[in-house]
């Protein structure tokens, strides 16, 4: 289908976001609102995450990535319940209508998860991910705090559904796709993002295209400094699909890797997504049947990964 290089994807400044003020939280909510009732993604700057921090993370992929193969197997998450460790290449297919996915990466989980993790013998790894995870996680909160204004409900709402939040974050490599893209081969493939709330720094290299309401796509370039974030699935039932959750994939159409870190912003285990009271109008029902969290998680991964169930 026929790719745009037109920017559709707005820029959202987070000044004010860490201040509390509901003012701040009704600009930036509103404006995050919008984008997410129209593709579904949106980045933000001025985001308050230390630019050093994202680049060590950055630094230790490039790390890890670099090991022997056989170092990378050690820590795969084939040995894992938590969906936690190395994904070797081909191991995810987001789209079973093509190839297995075109990437490799690694999956860590916040406090929650610290005694599933499978850490590599690198120096700062374990340190700089541990970090890089617990920023991505407090500004997920915050940014729900604008996110709670914008669909009329108190600030706090979603506060107590991160407390023991199970969100991941990965740090992932694709190599460049051999020869001329001819559509079959993809560096993630066509899939939605399964919690609330994913934040991404992808390197200069470019790749991540999102799918428009007629089917076409639009490249969504990078931009220093910022994150790209997108609503996820639990996060648009939560809205009633006031918000959408929109397809996106990946493709490395340079001629070298390319390297993104992600962070999923996925609530608590035990959370009951149910649809907010506040986007519904009288006598309207919601469209969706409240469901426990990693329930509707482990439907999601065991629709995409043959190897684990992520809860118990």
């Amino acid at each position: 289908m026929e790719t745009s290089t037109i920017a559709e994807i707005p820029t959202i400044s987070l000044a004010g976001l860490r201040s509390g003020r509901l003012e701040d939280l009704e600009r930036i909510g509103a404006e995050i609102g919008q984008a997410a009732r129209g593709l579904g993604f949106f980045s933000v700057a001025d985001h308050g995450i230390p630019s050093d921090l994202i680049d060590a993370a950055y630094a230790q992929a490039r790390a890890f990535f670099s090991l022997p193969q056989a170092a990378k197997d050690a820590v795969s998450v084939v040995q894992s319940k938590r969906y936690l460790g190395y994904v070797k290449i081909g191991e995810e297919n987001l789209d079973p209508t093509v190839p297995g996915d075109v990437k490799e990466c690694y999956n860590a989980g916040g406090q929650v998860h610290e005694n599933d993790n499978q850490w590599p013998d690198l120096p700062g790894f374990r340190e700089t991910l541990q970090a890089y995870h617990d920023a991505s996680l407090e500004l997920v909160v915050l940014l729900q705090r604008a996110i709670a204004v914008d669909l009329g409900a108190d600030p706090s709402y979603f506060d107590p559904h991160f407390t023991a939040s199970v969100g991941m974050l990965r740090i992932l490599r694709s190599p460049p796709h051999p020869g001329t893209f001819d559509g079959s081969v993809y560096g993630a493939g066509a899939h939605t993002d399964y919690g609330n709330l994913t934040l991404l720094a992808q390197d200069d290299v470019g790749g991540l295209e999102v799918r428009r309401r007629d089917g076409t796509w639009v490249d969504v370039p990078p931009e220093p400094n910022t994150f790209v974030c997108n609503i996820g699935d639990c996060l648009m039932r939560w809205s009633n699909d006031v918000y959408v959750s929109n397809a996106h994939r990946v493709v490395n159409r340079a001629a070298r890797e390319r390297f993104s870190i992600a962070y999923f912003g996925d609530p608590n285990a035990d959370s009951l997504v149910d649809c907010l009271p506040s986007v519904l109008a009288p006598g309207e029902a919601p469209k969706y049947p409240p469901v426990r969290f990693a329930d509707y998680l482990r439907s999601r991964y065991e629709d995409t990964y043959a190897v684990v169930v992520p809860f118990s």
